[in-house]
């Protein structure tokens, strides 16, 4: 075992209760690169106690100074997106290219995010519209919860990071991040290099862990509000340790992808087999579901195997590599359980999958029956399935036929068409010739049914980390 131990960060310092914790296990080479550190219920204590001496500062700041803090941040990410990118490449398994992308990405929210802090605001309330208001006068601001408790996941470790980070600052919050394992060092590394930049001690805290750190973190009764990106289990688990205080949630998805035969078929399947099978599928909003209209059924189904066989798996590091290694070997051998689930169920392969150890090839399956795990359940990996129906009606029964709700996507031509699933598609978020995991940070993104409560997007994001205070007085 590697003699690193990854610890909290709190207050501006490493704080290692000498705990034990689990292996950090990098999967393109199997190399044990460290030791995670436990932080527990004390770890998440002093954490919290820090972040609310913080908050009284972040509260009082004014809107420039918030704003000045996120500009600062998003400079030092910049400067720093190089060595942070290879730190998302070399324990996430996430292609170089990518890596880089996300962390730009990152910068470009934090910028975004300064931006909009400068616009928190109210309203006046027309208190005298009732009769006994007259004389009086009423307003609404937005203050913040205190302390937010973010817990994140390990696929994209910087951009879900910040997505949750800068919104909660931006509204006056201090924060205590609880990273997944394979997110730990950019987590650690970007409370460090904001630290740097000006930010106050206690203002960005990391506590270090798995299971047992995040129910504490939830359960704290000094947190204000919990936001969380992961699985629906692990979601339904959180929201219980939360108990009444106020849950921001992004959970699991199925991404239904709608093509009609009006549509442009090759750009579809381009489109869909990028965000199918990049990253090797590990996107909450990853294609999954691939909805084709009879008539165009056989053209599309070899535009998309042949998008998709164009794609390169290889080894993380390499900028060309598209699918890398998934985040861990128990991750491979889940989705390929799903996929002989599948074909033991009377499904086909179009493209047939390669594993070597952590690393998939894409997956193309059609003939998939409705009780086959591929249908019902998050895949998380390189794996779609490619099924025809008849109709409009037929397109939206079975896109909604699912417990998960986050983002969905339809190919057509034509306006009424659109605008039906607008209406009918049952998703949180709903993309028109585009793929479903395409994502811009200005507008409102959550889900529907099984898929979380709230909205991330930057305006949107502050309005969740922050909550309406009225003031009325009589004149």
């Amino acid at each position: 075992m590697a003699g690193t131990r990854l610890a909290s960060f709190v207050n501006g310092r490493t704080v290692d209760g000498g705990g034990t914790g689990l292996n950090l296990v990098q999967p393109q080479d199997g190399r044990i690169s460290a030791l995670l550190v436990e932080a527990g219920a004390d770890g998440v204590a002093q954490a919290v106690e820090g972040a609310r001496h913080a908050s009284l500062v972040a509260r009082k700041a004014s809107l420039h100074q918030r704003s000045q803090w996120l500009v600062a941040a998003a400079e030092a990410l910049q400067a720093n997106a190089d060595a942070i990118a290879q730190l998302i490449c070399e324990d996430v398994g996430k292609p170089i290219r990518v890596a880089k992308i996300e962390v730009r990405r990152g910068v470009e929210f934090m910028h975004a995010a300064a931006g909009a802090a400068l616009h928190i605001g109210g309203e006046v309330v027309p208190v005298d519209a009732a009769a006994n208001g007259a004389g009086h006068f009423g307003f609404t601001r937005r203050v913040p919860y205190g302390v937010v408790g973010a817990i994140t996941p390990f696929n994209a470790p910087v951009n879900l990071l910040v997505q949750k980070l800068a919104p909660a600052v931006a509204a006056g919050n201090a924060v205590v991040v609880k990273p997944a394992p394979a997110g730990t060092r950019a987590a650690l590394e970007l409370a460090r290099i904001f630290l740097d930049a000006g930010w106050p001690e206690g203002l960005f805290n990391v506590v270090t862990g798995d299971r047992e750190t995040a129910l504490a973190l939830a359960a704290h009764p000094d947190v204000g509000v919990v936001s969380f990106t992961g699985g629906t289990a692990a979601g339904e688990a959180l929201v219980r340790a939360t108990g009444v205080k106020k849950f921001v949630s992004e959970l699991g998805s199925n991404a239904a992808n709608v093509v009609m035969a009006d549509a442009d078929v090759e750009d579809a399947a381009k489109k869909i087999a990028g965000a199918a099978f990049e990253a090797s599928g590990q996107q909450c909003i990853s294609a999954q579901r691939v909805l084709v209209e009879r008539p165009i059924f056989d053209a599309f189904l070899q535009h998309f195997t042949t998008a998709a066989s164009a794609l390169k798996v290889g080894p993380a590091n390499d900028p060309a590599t598209d699918l890398g290694p998934m985040v861990h070997r128990a991750s491979a051998d889940r989705v390929m359980a799903m996929s002989r689930d599948a074909i033991e169920r009377g499904a086909r392969y179009a493209l047939e999958p390669k594993q070597a150890d952590c690393t998939l090839s894409p997956a193309i399956l059609f003939d998939v029956p409705a009780d086959a795990r591929l249908w019902k359940e998050e895949v998380f990996g390189p794996v779609a399935i490619v099924v025809a129906f008849d109709g409009v009606e037929e397109a939206l029964r079975m896109a909604n036929d699912s417990p998960f709700g986050l983002q969905g996507a339809v190919f057509t031509k034509a306006l009424s068409t659109a605008m039906r699933f607008s209406e009918d598609f049952d998703v949180g978020a709903l993309w028109i010739n585009e793929a479903s995991r395409f994502r811009l940070d200005m507008y409102p993104f959550g889900g529907m049914k099984l898929s979380g409560t709230g909205r991330e997007g930057v305006r949107y994001a502050i309005e969740e980390m922050s909550q309406i205070k009225f003031t009325g007085m009589k004149l």
